[in-house]
């Protein structure tokens, strides 16, 4: 929990994924925090820009007026800054530290960027690549889950971590470009361990409430599923 006398704000806009990360990790931490809502196509504010002048995107987090940038970054300083309070969202070993930023980052840069293809692409053809593509990243945590974390609740083991809150971030669009396409991508019969623990992630009281609900994230897609989509998230 921040301390007294501690100022803690969030800059972000609602349906991001970036921004719902740090949220679940402040809520975790018990650290109490401002959120300001942002408008990030147009008439950025003057706290937005003075806070992040190089990529002028959201999350910021803002802490004691210093802010800090890039999501991934946030949730190291927020784990860090606030060590004492509950359980560490990064694994204390290193190699386990390692793996679960590399399959945070896969996951961020390169599953979801091609998940949301299934909605973009104009051909079919296209559109059964997206699909395979998918589900062969799919099966990759699968198989992860299986021989790394097999039989402990979370990524993290027994309470969420980092590669938890990466992963979990994103639910919301996956069930958005489920529904919209008309395709169960983590499909309990297919990726039986993801799909259990991605229902167990979201009954999380800290977690449930940060993820957003498909029918709003659909009226949504019409701004998003375009190329300043990469103007939304870091």
């Amino acid at each position: 929990m921040a301390a007294s006398g501690e100022e803690v704000k969030l800059l972000g806009v609602w349906p991001s994924p970036y921004v719902i990360k740090v949220k679940i990790a402040l809520e975790l931490k018990g650290v109490r925090y401002e959120y300001l809502e942002q408008e990030i196509w147009e008439n950025k504010s003057e706290l937005l820009l003075k806070s992040n002048p190089v990529y002028k995107k959201v999350p910021v987090l803002i802490h004691n007026d210093r802010p800090v940038c890039e999501s991934a970054i946030i949730l190291q300083y927020i784990d860090e800054v606030w060590a004492g309070a509950r359980p560490s969202i990064l694994p204390s070993d290193p190699y386990e530290r390692a793996i679960a930023r590399f399959w945070a980052g896969y996951f961020e840069d390169t599953w979801f960027y091609g998940a949301i293809k299934i909605l973009q692409v104009k051909t079919e053809k296209e559109k059964a690549e997206a699909i395979e593509q998918s589900f062969a990243g799919l099966s990759l945590l699968e198989e992860t889950y299986e021989k790394s974390f097999k039989g402990k609740p979370f990524f993290g083991g027994d309470n969420i971590g980092y590669l938890d809150i990466a992963l979990g971030s994103f639910l919301g669009w996956v069930k958005t470009i489920e529904k919209m396409s008309g395709l169960k991508l983590i499909d309990g019969a297919k990726f039986p361990l993801l799909a259990t623990w991605a229902e167990r992630f979201c009954s999380v009281a800290t977690v449930k409430e940060h993820i957003p609900k498909t029918d709003k994230m659909i009226e949504y897609c019409s701004k998003v599923l375009q190329p300043k989509w990469h103007a939304l998230n870091n």
